[in-house]
């Protein structure tokens, strides 16, 4: 039989060959009893218990996922825990066994009613049923006592396959024994994308019913850089596979082929992420992430500790840049002790800077004060300030004020403290439009494109529906990044990229034509991006830019890639 490939989404620039392993956790219930055989006492004490011994278990895993793999990615089973104690659900659970279901067929139920209504949603929301999956299984196999499939302790060598992975499952696998995973469902937005990048495992998300068709025990390849999965490979193909398309870590900084210089640089959101960075070669970090300093405690973290974090960082990288962005919470990041506002929409609502020069303006100054402290007691590496979601000339005086009263402040008190590179993140069409403007205040912009696809498309990042919308390769999205280094050319002003779109290899010379000279991303691509950056000729790719930004459409785009 020949090779069959299938296609989905790319998640990570590595390849992998293995035995197909399917993951089907679901299992059906048998018919519950009649009613008048059910003991509702009885049942609701089983599902009470259950709750705690889900809630112990999440809290563990919780704790795990944060130590391997970030504070970020950890954060998703918070939710996990609001879903368990939610009271709508628990209400609805106790109705169900008040009416005469076994507390299994009660949960069952339940869940599936909010599962459905939050499928139905958009974007983050919609996430949110996977989520919902996650918690109902978890209690479904502690009330039937069901064994747990331990994905850790798979097969050197698997591939598992499976209609989904929840967050759950995700933070399981082993890097060291799974070759890789696919999944039917799903986007590079997903909670199993988001894992397999911060574990390095290759992955394609997003198959469709095609995946289905694998059996257990064929020999699958996983291609995260193309976005295929090839059942039943030739020799040749398993040959390629074999030897791995990974690039080879570079310690070096690395030029394009007639000797631009460009800075590959790493996303980072916790302290245990520094060493893994270091580790791909990143020659610094391009996006330090605060908010793990803020999240899951009850109350704001003082000077001190932020002080021995940011000096942390800087000393990973003693030859690099650290790019620091000031606290961004807001949005979907709710922090209890800040009373956040319940918003509409709060992506479009009191968030990133605008919390900084108001209600968190002591945050503001104190986080400040810890990163330049930091600075001054570190001999080695530099540090650079970054604002998120910068849309007014006014923000950033503001901003640049408060900063300055601060190094003043610091040198008062006997500290040398030096105002470090101070820049802003460009992730609205206001900041786009108006970085012209901004270029006299900053001395650098780093392109936030996550934020900004969605923004300029108006097309939310997490909503599968209009995920062609929100692309990257939309001729709107790559005129608003256009836009920002015209702005910057002729000026100090250097311009970056911290968003998904720098990781992407494929990408990297049209992001090099377009005049960006730094790129940050999940350090998992670090080696493959330095590896193009070598490749690519600045007049050819300039020459590709050009047409780019020339085209009508996103397909138009794609076609001229390479």
């Amino acid at each position: 039989m020949s090779e069959r490939r299938l296609s989905g989404v790319d998640v990570t620039p590595l390849t992998g060959v293995g035995t197909a392993v399917w993951y089907r956790p679901d299992a059906d219930l048998p018919e519950p009893p009649a009613p008048a055989e059910v003991d509702g006492e009885a049942e609701l004490a089983a599902f009470e218990d259950a709750r705690d011994e889900a809630e112990a278990e999440l809290d563990a895993e919780r704790e795990r996922t944060a130590e391997r793999v970030g504070e970020d990615e950890a954060a998703v089973f918070d939710a996990h825990v609001q879903f368990l104690t939610d009271p709508q659900i628990a209400d609805g659970v106790a109705e169900r066994i008040d009416d005469g279901l076994p507390a299994a067929h009660a949960v069952a139920e339940t869940f599936d009613e909010f599962v459905e209504r939050f499928a139905a949603m958009d974007g983050k929301m919609a996430e949110r049923a996977d989520d919902l999956r996650d918690v109902r299984d978890r209690l479904l196999r502690l009330l039937t006592d069901g064994e747990r499939v331990d994905l850790s302790a798979l097969p050197d060598g698997s591939v598992v396959l499976a209609e989904r992975l929840t967050p759950s499952d995700t933070a399981q696998l082993d890097p060291e024994r799974v070759a890789g995973f696919a999944t039917v469902t799903g986007g590079r937005t997903s909670h199993a994308a988001i894992f397999a990048r911060s574990l390095a495992i290759p992955a394609v998300v997003g198959v469709g019913d095609a995946l289905t068709s694998v059996a257990d025990g064929e020999t699958v390849v996983i291609d995260g850089t193309t976005g295929e999965v090839v059942v039943d490979p030739s020799d040749d193909t398993v040959a390629a596979a074999s030897e791995g398309t990974e690039a080879r870590v570079r310690e070096e900084r690395v030029e394009t082929a007639d000797g631009r210089e460009i800075e590959v640089a790493a996303n980072v959101g916790t302290p245990a992420e520094l060493g893994p960075a270091a580790d791909r070669g990143a020659d610094g970090i391009g996006l330090f992430r605060t908010e793990f300093l803020f999240l899951d405690r009850d109350d704001a973290p003082d000077e001190a500790e932020q002080y021995e974090t940011y000096k942390r960082a800087i000393e990973t990288f003693p030859e690099g840049r650290v790019v620091v962005r000031t606290l961004d919470v807001g949005g979907d990041k709710p922090v209890p002790y800040l009373d956040l506002p319940d918003e509409e929409n709060p992506f479009l609502g009191e968030r990133g800077i605008r919390r900084s020069l108001g209600p968190d303006a002591d945050l503001f100054e104190t986080q400040l004060r810890a990163l330049l402290r930091a600075d001054a007691d570190t001999d080695v590496g530099s540090l650079a300030v970054m604002l998120p979601l910068v849309t007014t000339v006014e923000e950033i005086a503001a901003a640049e004020t408060v900063l300055d009263r601060v190094v003043e402040d610091l040198r008062s008190e006997g500290i040398e403290a030096e105002r470090p590179e101070f820049g802003v993140m460009i992730e609205t069409p206001a900041a786009a439009f108006m970085a012209d403007e901004f270029v006299s205040h900053v001395d650098f912009f780093s392109i936030g494109t996550n934020d900004l696809a969605q923004y300029v498309m108006a097309a939310e990042r997490g909503n599968d529906a209009v995920a062609d919308l929100g692309d990257f390769r939309q001729p709107a999205v790559l005129r608003a990044i256009d836009a920002t280094t015209t702005a910057a050319e002729g000026t100090d002003v250097w311009v970056g990229m911290c968003g998904e779109m720098a990781g992407d290899p494929a990408l990297t010379e049209l992001l090099v034509g377009l005049g960006l000279t730094e790129l940050s991303m999940s350090a998992v691509t670090v080696p493959a991006v330095k590896e193009r950056v070598s490749e690519i000729d600045t007049a050819a790719a300039t020459a590709l830019a050009e047409r780019a930004l020339a085209a009508a459409s996103r397909d138009e785009v794609t076609d001229l890639l390479p």
